[in-house]
């Protein structure tokens, strides 16, 4: 497998990584963001729509960054401010926004399945994979300095359990919740990014249950930044096994392609029987 096999790795686990990153800082919160699939959907559309039209890369990713943010708004709007139930909101955010992609498509492409960039100019996945990757562990080398370093970390993570106390001290803890919030969709647009414009194409759900599986990546990484990567690791090791698997291995495919999340699943299980 070699050199081909580890870049599948870092393939899989670039917009797992940036979605865990981000979705640690509401979970520190204890304001747990179900919504990464949607924000992570939305980045794809939008930075692929952007580049489609600008033909520049950099546009794509703020765009992708500014789409996921505005969902997320309305995220924290009916959850914080209108106090519905924030993980019913996050469901919804889902929802709405494979189903935004689906009509914004309808009218700026007149197409509701996939959509190919058909500029010449445009690199591929070559000149994105590393890029992506260098930023995704500055950004976890960041977030970890900003978590445990700085007082904007501190009142971050007491606003889970003593969210009382910085009260009392004249601090509104629902500022952290909404920053917490927003950083998530930001990471989670930029995760995105990389989905559609690694591939240089975007289909409907092409997510494909990664904002989940981020989801699981916090807490199996002990909500750390640093253990966030040996559990993104983890997951993509395993499904890019699975694509080699699937040649050699005369099983059914689907059950190959399940082993990512058996393998996480057990990864699961053994960390919080090791607790």
């Amino acid at each position: 497998m070699g050199v081909p096999f580890l870049k599948s790795v870092v393939t899989v686990m670039i917009p797992v990584l940036f979605a865990s990153i981000g979705g640690l800082f509401p979970a520190l919160a204890g304001t747990l963001n179900i919504a990464l699939e949607g924000m992570l959907l939305a980045g794809a559309f939008s930075s692929l729509a952007v580049y489609y039209f600008s033909g520049s890369a950099a546009m794509a990713v703020a765009a992708a960054a500014a789409c996921a943010a505005a969902l997320c708004a309305l995220h924290i709007f009916t959850a914080l401010k209108l106090r519905a139930n924030i993980f019913i909101c996050g469901l919804a955010v889902n929802l709405l926004s494979g189903a935004l992609c689906t009509v914004v498509s309808g009218g700026l492409f007149a197409a509701k399945g996939t959509i190919t960039l058909q500029n010449s100019a445009y690199s591929g996945a070559s000149d994105l994979v590393y890029p992506y990757l260098f930023s995704a562990i500055f950004l976890l080398f960041i977030a970890h300095v900003v978590i445990y370093n700085t007082p904007f970390g501190y009142r971050l993570r007491a606003c889970e359990k003593n969210g009382e106390s910085l009260i009392s001290l004249g601090i509104e803890p629902d500022f952290y919740k909404i920053t917490a919030m927003l950083i998530c969709a930001v990471f989670c647009g930029i995760g995105g990014s990389f989905l559609s414009l690694n591939l240089g194409a975007f289909v409907p759900g092409m997510s494909a249950g990664k904002g989940w599986i981020a989801l699981v990546v916090i807490f199996l990484g002990g909500r750390k930044p640093f253990g966030l990567l040996a559990a993104v690791l983890v997951f993509a090791a395993a499904e890019s096994f699975t694509n080699y698997a699937q040649g050699f291995w005369k099983l059914p495919s689907e059950f190959i392609l399940s082993l990512p999340y058996v393998c996480t699943l057990i990864a699961m299980l053994l960390s919080r029987k090791t607790e």
